[in-house]
């Protein structure tokens, strides 16, 4: 009886040790995790704001496919004319278009989900201390500036400066955001070229004069934005499309390559290839670590009745139907305002594989005939290329801002 009790006596402590063991198993634990997710062992490891991607949505928005809905009852506009920075010709409620006030009452809606106007706030909040450069051509400043006069409205202490070669910037000084645009006609360095006395490969093939496109050197308005900004977003394409300034006669596109020229000479379309292709592998071999970069799609034309210097205009007062968007732009037409699509085929062919993301605000675009200064912009021709502002370009910096939104950082 006696030895039963002393062997059930010596099984007991085995509970309590093993509940011991496991509780400081368990605290071990929860303090190794702490540590790891504590941000100021982050930020020890790493000077630069990382970017991570989430997993892709199993059903991911299109967000291309959908139509403009006018707004009866519109909510106050993000900004007014009074924002400085708007390029005099973009400013078409101060320019008295019959139609100025009305742009701002149409909202593109998605078809299978919703693209809500941005929360200026909340974005100076979310994206402190980082810096966003557009590069690019007018179009992409047209974008910049609405990007600014829609932050300037909620945060007005602002400081004025050019980095990183800039054609304009600003820090928002409370978040320490920077925006910036860089001036980039073609991407690519571009000068004058003219034929040399000695002779050489070109003059031999009867060339006189004519523009020297190098297609392996960034223009050294942006050269080193990659190396400065977190977010970049890229455009280009108008230019490669202007005959007025590159006359295929008179004043050709020349590629060089590795400071020679291409013989036999490449058309425009091959050298946008080309350029395009050393942009992308300049561009990924000098970025900061974890910042992210955007190609914005082509921004469409609207001229009707010929080209700009044709007598070409842009009088519409609504959005187009979906027919008549596809007898304006239809490549199959061939018509005036085929440059936009033209463009597209370059650069998704270009990005392919590589990792930049595509904002596509083409498709949307083209249903906006209305929304382009027209006669109101101060030029000689009607201006059915550039925005007013307010207007479209507050759409396009809703989608990227969406795009953004859908990638989760860490500092």
């Amino acid at each position: 009886m006696a030895s039963r009790e002393q062997q059930h006596t010596k099984k007991v402590p085995l509970f309590p040790f093993l509940s011991l063991l496991c509780f400081a198993s368990i605290f071990l634990l929860l303090s190794l995790s702490r540590k790891t997710s504590s941000p100021s062992a982050s930020h020890s490891h790493s000077h630069y704001r990382t970017f991570q991607t989430r997993t892709p949505d199993p059903t991911p928005c299109d967000y291309s496919d959908g139509s403009w809905i006018h707004l009866p009852d519109p909510k106050p506009a993000r900004y007014d004319a009074t924002c400085k920075e708007i390029f005099k010709g973009w400013n078409c409620i101060s320019n008295n278009k019959s139609n100025g006030f009305d742009l701002t009452t149409w909202r593109w809606k998605p078809r299978t989900c919703d693209l809500p106007p941005f929360d200026p706030l909340a974005f100076l909040h979310k994206f402190r201390d980082t810096n966003i450069g557009f590069v690019g051509d007018s179009l992409n400043r047209n974008m910049f500036v609405s990007l600014f006069c829609t932050l300037k409205r909620v945060s007005s202490e602002v400081k004025k400066w050019r980095p990183a070669g800039a054609d304009r910037g600003f820090t928002f000084l409370r978040y320490n955001l920077t925006i910036a645009y860089h001036r980039t006609n073609l991407l690519a360095r571009y000068g004058r070229w003219s034929a040399n006395a000695n002779g050489g490969a070109l003059e031999s093939l009867g060339y006189r004069e004519g523009f020297r496109v190098d297609i392996d050197v960034p223009e050294g308005t942006w050269a080193e934005a990659p190396t400065f900004h977190d977010i970049l977003i890229f455009n280009t394409g108008h230019w490669w499309w202007a005959p007025s300034k590159f006359d295929p006669v008179k004043s050709p596109m020349l590629f060089f390559e590795k400071g020679e020229p291409i013989i036999p000479p490449i058309p425009p379309h091959v050298g946008l290839d080309m350029v395009l292709k050393h942009v992308v592998l300049f561009v990924e071999k000098r970025l900061q670590p974890g910042a992210i970069k955007f190609f914005r799609t082509q921004s469409p034309r609207h001229f009707e009745g010929g080209d700009w210097d044709q007598g070409g205009s842009c009088q519409r007062l609504q959005p187009l139907l979906p027919e008549q968007v596809e007898e304006i732009f239809s490549l199959k037409k061939n018509g005036t305002n085929v440059e936009a699509r033209l463009v597209n085929e370059h650069l998704y062919k270009a990005l392919k594989g590589s990792g930049f993301h595509i904002l596509d605000i083409t498709r949307l675009s083209e249903f906006r005939a209305d929304a382009h200064p027209s006669t109101s912009g101060g030029k000689k021709h009607d201006d059915c290329m550039h925005w007013c502002l307010p207007g479209i370009t507050d759409t396009w910096n809703d989608l990227l801002i969406e795009h953004l939104n859908n990638i989760k950082f860490r500092d």
